[in-house]
C-alpha cells in the first residue's frame, strides 16, 4: 500500500488543541494547548524514528471533521490510522468519534485502526497493528 516497499504510512487524527474544553472532567486534570502540542510533537518523532511516514491531520470538533480527514484518506494511502484519546475518550465528542470512524471505513478500508490515550503514545497504538500486516 506504501508508496515505497516496507515504507508503512500512519495518520494521527486528534482534535486541534485549542479547539478542546479543557472544562470536561473526562479529561486529565491540568492538560491545555500547549501540553497536547508537545506531546504531538513527541508522537510524530516517534512514529518517524520507527521509519514509517506520518501525518497530522488535526480536526475541528464541527462537521468541517469529516471534510478535512475525508479529502486526508482521499489524497494518501495509510496502512494505519490513529485516533487520539481526546476524541475517543470524552463523552461529549462520540458525535465526533463515529463522524471520524465511518470516514476511516469509508474511505481507508484497508488501514488498520488504532487508538492512542495521549499523544505520545501514538507509535505504540500504531505499532500494536503495523505489525500484524
Amino acid at each position: 500500500m506504501s508508496e515505497q516497499q516496507g515504507l508503512k504510512r500512519v495518520l494521527f487524527v486528534g482534535q486541534e488543541p485549542e479547539t478542546v474544553d479543557f472544562s470536561d472532567p473526562a479529561l486529565p486534570p491540568g492538560m491545555d494547548a500547549a501540553k497536547i502540542h508537545a506531546g504531538i510533537s513527541t508522537g510524530m518523532e516517534q512514529m518517524k524514528a520507527q521509519g514509517w511516514h506520518a501525518d497530522l491531520c488535526l480536526v475541528k470538533p464541527d462537521d468541517s471533521a469529516r471534510v478535512a480527514l475525508e479529502r486526508q484518506l482521499t489524497n494518501t494511502p495509510y496502512d494505519c490510522v490513529v485516533i487520539g484519546g481526546g476524541i475517543r475518550i470524552p463523552p461529549n465528542s462520540l458525535l465526533l468519534f463515529e463522524t471520524l470512524l465511518n470516514t476511516i471505513h469509508r474511505h481507508a478500508p484497508d488501514a488498520s485502526i488504532a487508538f492512542n490515550t495521549r499523544p505520545e503514545d501514538t507509535a505504540e497504538a500504531a505499532a500494536r497493528w503495523l505489525g500484524n500486516q
